[in-house]
This record gives C-alpha cells, structure tokens and sequence, in this order.
C-alpha cells in the first residue's frame, strides 16, 4: 500500500436496508423463469423422485458452499466481482469481468423471454392463443422465420409482440437500477417476492385439484432408483442446483456486498438456499399436476406432452389453460408469475454490470443504468425480436449458460482455493460475521467436489458440441453466433481489465482483520 493511500477515500457503498431486504432480493435472483419450466422436466427426465437424492446432496455440496464463496468474496471485498477478485489478486480483476461480460449476455436474451411472458400475460385474457397453442406461439406471436429454409439465418424483420413489451422491459428496468440498490433494486422484490409467491401457490393449490393431477404427480415423484446408479443423473442434479441459485457470475458476489460490514452471511445465505428449492419443488407439482390434466383430458401419456423449456410454458401450458376452469385467472396467474420471477431475476443480472461500470469508471447510478440499459436495449431488440430471434437466444443461451458459468465457477474455484489459498480467511470472514459456522467441510466442497463435477460436466458438454451441431443447426451459424460468444466473453474480459480505476481499488483494507492477531474494533467503515 502506498504511503499516501490513508488520503485516498471511496464514497459511502449503498446497502440492503436489513436483512429481510437483502434476503428477499437473493431469493428474487435466484427464483427465475428456470425455477418454474427447468426443474420439473430435469426432475422428470432423470428418476422422478429418485431425482430429488441427488438433487438434495448436490444442494449441500456444491449450491450452498458456493454461494457461501459469493458470499464472502463480496461481502469481505466490498465490491463487484472485478473488484472483489482484484483485490484476492490483481490480475484476477479479468476473471471479475469475465462473470461481468456473462450477466451482460445474458441480460439482453433474457428480458427477451421476459417480453414473451408479458405478451401472454395480456393473451391470458381473453386466451387469444387459440386452440393450436404451437402454431400461435411459433407463428403469430413469434413469426418464426423457416431458417435453413428460404429464410436467412439472421434478419431485421421485426415482430411487434415482441418488440414493444422488450422495449417496456428495459425501460423499466433502468427505472429501478436508476433508483438505487435499497430504493429500486430492494423495493422491487420486496412487492414482486411476496406476490410471486402467492400467486404460484394459489396456481398450485388449483392444479392439484384437477382431475386427472394424480397422475402427472405420480409421473413427477415415481421413483426409477435404478437413475442414482447413472453417472449422468447426478450431472444434471449438480447442474440443476448450480445454474437455479444464481451462483459462480457476479450476482451474489455483488449482493453481498451491498451489507454491513457487520451482517450475519450465513442463515440467510441458508435461507435463500433452501427457499429456491423450496420454490422449485412447488413449481414441479403445480406443473406436472396441470400436465396430469392436460393428458387425461387428450387420452394421452403425460411423458408425450411438452416438459421442458419454452415448449411447457409457451406451448404446453397455454393449452392447459384454455381448458381449464376460469381458465383466463389462471392464465394469468401463471404468465404474471413468469413476470416476476424473470423481472428479479433480470435486476440481478443487469446490477452486476452496473455495479462494475459505477465502481471502475466512477459513475453514478443513474448514468450506469441509463449507458446500460440503452445500450443493452438496443442490442437486445435487434438480435431478440426480429423473425430469427428464438434462434439466436437458444443458441447464446446455451453456450453461455454450459460454456461461460461453468467455466467461471471452475476457475473461481482453482484459483481463490487451491493457487492463492483464499479459502481459511474467507471461511474465518464468515464465521467472524456471521451466527452460523461454516466448518471445514467447506475446503472439500469449494476445493475438490465443484472443480471436479463441474470440470467433468464442462468437457462433456464441450464433447457434445463439437459431435454435433446444437438443435441440428446450420455449423457455420453455431461456429459464429454459439463459439462466438466464448470469444466475445473472453475478449470482453480481457479488454475492460485493461483501462485504469477511477479511484485505486487496491487502497482497501478487508475487516476483520486476518490472521486475527489479537481482537480490535471494527473501523469507522465498518458500517458502511
């Protein structure tokens, strides 16, 4: 540190109110569009309730470890992840970024699916879907161009119903990160959590009482003990947990970081944990109670209906929903349930890249949000609501989410456990702020249990992908718009490390003190 660093100050960090705030916007990232299309397919497709052993130990040794890792690096570090990890390392501020560069891709696709709930949240009224639920989504509402076809891969012919509820998206959304972390980001999911959670639930308490709901549920928790023996099960258990608590690319890094210095980390961190899988488990009844409806009421098996993805909630559910009872109620119901839960989400993801702008270049939020939120607008309606849209957003989607995250957590892991052997001061930082102790069962999860199962997930998916084109499409396209994304990742990464810091980031000293040489007071920042 230089001698003159004492001068040099930073602006007071803006904090979570309290805890239930800071809890409520944890479970708002945490609890998204995947929460409710991703886990009842996963679940179903890989033992039923079986599914649920590896689900539950993939929670306890890999979901919450890492998170607690988020935790401690943003809360001890007090920054987002390119400063937090800079301050773990200098040259690791690129491994900051890189997870920066993640959220940034993400955020333009992802409020893409957030204009289509919306969409279908007023098509709920008056079920303009129709009875061919496919055709409405791919044809009218989409106007999906036949790619491979006589249509190009990439056009700008652009779809009014997707168009102008993504451009209500990002205007709203740079409302709220205008608005600040407690005053916008906080206050959102302070109204949206509590509403999400009783709207789901009087969804779920009406599809358990459809005829024909028995049997989907018993399709959901048949156990097939026969999967826990399948390599590939605890894959998708560990890749599930992984991908649904937000973990390993900045959000909670960034969160935490938002707290008193003297905040407890750990119950809460535990209390987010388990009420995103609390959520999920909630969303598998009441989707595969609807599905066990929609089978009896077609004289078909539930497995040959839509599960998965876009497929169960833009399709599938649509047509639960015209022959439901008052089916327009529960339409929207379950349209304005996406809403909230992709529209948390979409704050979370969207404060990681601002909170990097504010903090390495200076700016204040209201100019972050509004850099931000135009410039990943724009990108966002020209690659997402034209006729090829649902194409290059499965495409990104997939690279970014298999390749991006999972590569960051594995690195985040190597480097802070095993090169520059982070790991003790991060669990002292834990259990000094926090009620909960975090033991040494942490080092065997965060040090060898992720790095390995994610490593092994990684190459496999990479194997998948050079063996065959991604959904059969066109290999020059995959080549450009899927690898593509890596490079511009990586590229990113690099690029935004390389400019200097409004203020030096490394004038900072972590409290509490490590090793604890002996007990002192928390300084004046300590607060803060």
């Amino acid at each position: 540190m230089s001698a003159n660093s004492t001068s040099v100050t930073h602006p007071p960090r803006e904090q979570f109110t309290g805890q239930v705030g800071f809890i409520l916007s944890a479970i708002g990232s945490a609890v998204g569009l995947g929460n409710i299309w991703r886990f009842p397919g996963v679940a179903y497709e890989n033992g039923g309730g079986a599914f649920l052993v590896p689900y539950l130990i993939a929670l306890l040794t890999a979901g919450i470890p890492i998170l607690f890792l988020d935790y401690a690096l943003g809360h001890r570090f007090r920054g987002a992840a390119p400063m937090a990890f800079r301050r773990v390392k200098r040259w690791l501020e690129s491994l900051g970024w890189f997870q920066v560069m993640i959220c940034f891709v993400i955020s333009i696709y992802y409020a893409a699916v957030l204009a289509w709930a919306l969409s279908f949240f007023v098509y709920s009224f008056d079920l303009r879907w129709g009875t061919d639920t496919a055709g409405f989504f791919v044809g009218e509402h989409l106007q999906l161009a036949d790619v491979g076809g006589e249509d190009p891969w990439f056009t700008l012919d652009f779809v009014a119903a997707v168009l102008i509820p993504l451009a209500i998206v990002w205007v709203v959304a740079i409302v709220v990160l205008a608005a600040g972390v407690a005053k916008g980001v906080q206050r959102a999911n302070v109204v949206f959590i509590p509403l999400l959670v009783v709207s789901f639930g009087i969804l779920v308490v009406r599809s358990i009482f459809l005829d024909g709901a028995a049997e989907g549920l018993n399709a959901l928790f048949t156990p097939d003990w026969s999967a826990l023996g399948n390599p590939d099960v605890w894959i998708a258990a560990y890749g599930q947990i992984f991908f649904s608590l937000s973990i390993a690319f900045g959000i909670m890094i960034t969160y935490s970081s938002y707290r008193k210095r003297r905040a407890n980390m750990t119950t809460p961190g535990l209390v987010v944990a388990f009420s995103n899988s609390g959520f999920e488990l909630l969303a598998g009844i009441g989707v595969f109670s609807a599905l066990g409806f929609l089978a009896v009421n077609e004289g078909v098996a539930v497995d040959e209906l839509g599960i998965v993805g876009v497929t169960l909630a833009f399709i599938t559910f649509p047509e639960i929903v015209s022959q439901m009872p008052a089916g327009p109620v529960f339409g929207a119901l379950f349209f304005g349930s996406l809403v909230m839960a992709g529209f948390t989400s979409l704050l979370s993801i969207l404060q990681v890249v601002s909170a990097a702008l504010q903090e390495k270049w200076g700016l204040n939020r209201q100019m972050a949000a509004v850099y931000l939120g135009v410039f990943s607008g724009i990108l966002s309606i020209v690659g997402f609501s034209t006729t090829t849209g649902l194409i290059a957003l499965d495409t990104m989607d997939n690279w970014s989410n298999n390749i991006g995250i999972v590569a960051s957590a594995i690195f985040m892991c190597v480097f802070v456990v095993w090169v520059y052997r982070r790991a003790p001061e991060l669990r002292y930082h834990l259990n000094a702020v926090s009620t909960g102790v975090v033991g040494a069962w942490w080092y065997a999860c965060v040090g060898l249990i992720v790095p390995v199962v994610l490593a092994v997930m990684l190459v496999q998916r990479i194997i998948n992908l050079l063996r065959e084109p991604y959904e059969g499409y066109d290999t020059t396209y995959l080549l450009i718009v899927g690898w593509g994304t890596v490079v511009f990742l990586v590229a990113g990464a690099v690029l935004l490390t390389l400019p200097r810091w409004r203020r030096d980031p490394d004038v900072f000293t972590p409290w509490p003190p490590y090793p604890p040489l002996a007990e002192t007071a928390a300084p004046k920042e300590a607060t803060r």
